[in-house]
């Protein structure tokens, strides 16, 4: 237990583990304040039943990534200590010892409130046994039809060995016998191409919904699997393997980092399990088999009072009642981006900034889309790392090959949970002739890049997109991101510069305008930080505000606590893991630590540096993680512009930290408390906010000024 400190700690003393908050259990502290939303009774019921959907999906990514890596550093007998000062058996024990009250708050949740809720607003979610007559005859029809034929039952005796349980995988253990033999055990595997919620006919009730577990279906049909046999009783169960794929990278290319990939996908089916969930009602025997078979302990088990893989009531968000869902909203599009108009001369007339989903993600495809057609354009450049598999981006690329343009894209393989579409979709960039690459060996490319080569009347030009998520027009409507337009010639070179690092053979070693890890971005970020330190020290008002999605490195933290300590005023609004302490006193009492949870994914990272009165504001793809600083390709960009600069502060980081009802604060115990409004003052929801205050993107009516007028100190050369 964290203990409050009396005296101030030297500089030199702030990397004591007692002063770090466990990266793992931030986590869970994470995915508790989700599990809070879908608890919410102030949001519409079914985005209720969608956050409990997405605590079950984190949780199932936690065990496969976090918790797997945990069991392999004790396999192997790391004793490494984490900044907190955990081994990984400690680490490990604390994990499972936080999670199993938060899974029976998740079912409670479920059971006591949503089910309730959702059958008073005529959503029935039913078990087999509370289906009528012919509510089961259609069960029936649609199991003979539609079940039975992809069922393959598997026996497990003397003479079959245990199959093979795959990854997130839903289960019956069946026990069956026969006149002529003891009992056997079989196990039948939930197809998972079929719903998980089976729709139930209701007659002619219309906005009436009905709903059965396809288990509970395929338990109650199971004579039909082994005729001649007395099914005695079945259990569901379910299992997770390791999914974190290991790469053997060396210098042999890309073909060899595609197979990897590839190889890897094929591995992930069969990591080693490090979690079998099962009901309380499975008998010790076929526990016992199970985890005799699955080479685990019962420290592995986890017990479910519920539905395995809570995360599939995500099919419920799908029901045609848009009265229980948030209002729907229409993205703004700023009026020189829409139809018909020119958007290279927009951008040349300003920098443009979008702040989506409330700028409308259109603009950034409508970007590339004019450039694949656009007869002035000769090159197009861009990096991609979830593309997802709708993807109107990858579609224009491939429309600008179709039109002679020149094309190069990086895709990354290594996107954790997206190898296959990105497999996919870099398959067919090669096949419509786009030159793709896969990045650097060792490296992933987490950098959001787009570059356009357009020839003028005054000669080349580069357009530039930079952003701080990815090209991707699905998660673009629930993701909170900002991205810049610019053609600012710096920014441009930079941007070339990128992609030849990235594509060819270059040891660049210095930007102009950009920060790029793992070169320049840890010593350049952390100079900004200690500049601030000076100006504290000098004038008395440092100021810092960071916006992240995790704050882990402990060289960071250190800076951090080393800022607070001369007196800089620091607030970090950070949505995910944050393993810095606010609030300590000698150490960090000038700091604090604010998470902003709600209907949208807060995933922009912004990083304000007060600079003596003279702000400067960085955008980006890194969060303040060792794996971004050092062990990706990452960009921070500045906005230079001071009217940008400035509706960023006021109309976004100012808004977020006056926010009071999605926020949570975080205490220096580790733990966090829900915002509440001042006194008399109303709460104020800040995404509500965004929603109707688009940022502004200066509308100039001058004649369109030339480059050297907009970037008058801009030569296109790099800094010494």
């Amino acid at each position: 237990m964290y203990q409050k400190l009396t005296t101030p700690v030297a500089s030199q003393e702030t990397r004591r583990p007692d002063l770090y908050i466990n990266r793992e259990l931030s986590w869970i502290e994470f995915n508790r304040r989700v599990l809070e939303e879908a608890e919410n009774d102030h949001i519409p019921l079914l985005e209720r039943v969608k956050f409990l959907s997405i605590f079950g999906t984190n949780l199932d990514e936690f065990f496969m990534i976090r918790v797997a890596g945990l069991k392999d550093q004790i396999a192997a007998d790391v004793t490494t200590l984490s900044p907190d000062g955990m081994t990984p058996e400690q680490q490990l024990t604390a994990v499972r010892e936080c999670l199993a009250p938060l899974i029976a708050e998740a079912y409670q949740c479920w059971r006591a409130s949503l089910l309730p809720l959702l059958a008073q607003r005529h959503i029935h979610v039913l078990d087999y046994e509370q289906l009528d007559k012919q509510q089961r005859a259609a069960m029936q029809a649609y199991f003979e039809r539609e079940i039975f034929p992809v069922l393959t039952p598997l026996a497990v005796d003397p003479g079959h060995p245990f199959p093979h349980i795959s990854n997130r995988s839903l289960n019956l253990a069946v026990a069956i016998k026969d006149p002529e033999h003891d009992e056997r055990f079989a196990r039948v595997k939930v197809p998972p191409l079929l719903p998980r919620l089976l729709p139930v006919p209701v007659g002619d009730d219309a906005g009436v919904y009905a709903f059965v577990w396809i288990e509970q279906v395929i338990a109650a049909h199971l004579n039909q699997l082994f005729p001649g046999f007395h099914i005695l009783e079945s259990y569901s169960f379910r299992v997770l393997r390791d999914a974190d794929i290991e790469l053997q990278e060396d210098e042999a290319g890309d073909l060899l980092i595609l197979e990897e990939v590839q190889k890897g996908l094929r591995e992930r089916r069969f990591g080693s399990v490090v979690d079998l969930a099962i009901n309380p009602s499975m008998p010790q025997r076929i526990r016992n088999l199970l985890l005799e078979n699955l080479e685990i302990t019962p420290r592995d088990l986890t017990v479910i009072d519920g539905p395995l893989g809570i995360g599939e009531v995500i099919d419920l968000y799908h029901v045609n009642r848009p009265d229980l869902k948030y209002p729907p909203f229409t993205p703004y599009t700023p009026p020189m981006l829409r139809h018909g108009q020119d958007i290279f001369a927009a951008i040349r007339r300003h920098d443009i900034v979008l702040h989506h989903p409330y700028d409308s993600f259109t603009s950034v495809v409508d970007f590339v889309r004019a450039a694949a057609h656009d007869p002035l354009v000769l090159a197009i450049k861009q990096t991609l790392y979830r593309v997802g598999t709708n993807a109107p981006i990858v579609d224009a690329l491939m429309e600008a090959i179709e039109n002679g343009k020149q094309v190069a894209v990086l895709v990354e393989l290594k996107a954790r949970f997206d190898e296959e579409n990105n497999i996919g979709w870099a398959r067919e960039l090669e096949n419509a002739g786009v030159h793709v690459v896969y990045g650097l060996v060792g490296l992933k490319t987490h950098a959001k890049v787009a570059l356009v080569v357009r020839r003028e009347e005054d000669g080349l030009r580069r357009y530039v997109h930079l952003g701080t998520g990815n090209y991707n027009a699905t998660t673009a409507r629930i993701y909170e991101d900002l991205c810049l337009l610019t053609c600012n010639p710096d920014f441009g070179a930079d941007a070339s510069e990128l992609f030849n690092m990235l594509t060819g053979y270059s040891r660049q070693n210095c930007f102009r305008k950009l920060l790029v890890a793992p070169i320049t971005l840890r010593r350049c970020f952390s100079e900004l930080v200690e500049r601030e330190m000076r100006i504290q020290q000098e004038h008395g008002n440092g100021r810092l505000i960071f916006k992240c999605n995790a704050l882990v490195d402990p060289e960071i933290i250190s800076l951090l606590y080393r800022a607070s300590q001369v007196g800089v005023e620091i607030d970090l609004i950070v949505r995910g893991i944050c393993s810095l302490r606010p609030g300590v006193p000698g150490v960090s009492e000038n700091i604090r630590v604010k998470s902003i949870v709600g209907r949208f994914l807060e995933h922009s990272r912004i990083y304000s540096f007060g600079n003596n009165g003279n702000e400067e504001i960085y955008l980006g793809s890194a969060d303040l993680m060792e794996r971004n600083l050092d062990k990706r390709v990452e960009t921070l960009f500045p906005i230079e512009d001071p009217l940008l600069r400035d509706a960023i502060r006021r109309e976004v980081l100012d808004r977020e930290l006056e926010d009071t009802v999605n926020s949570s604060i975080l205490l220096p115990d580790g733990s966090y408390v829900h915002a509440r409004p001042e006194p008399g003052e109303p709460p104020f929801d800040c995404q509500d906010w965004f929603i109707s205050h688009p940022i502004l993107v200066p509308e100039l009516e001058n004649p369109l000024p030339s480059v050297q007028q907009v970037y008058p100190d801009s030569m296109g050369t790099p800094k010494p």
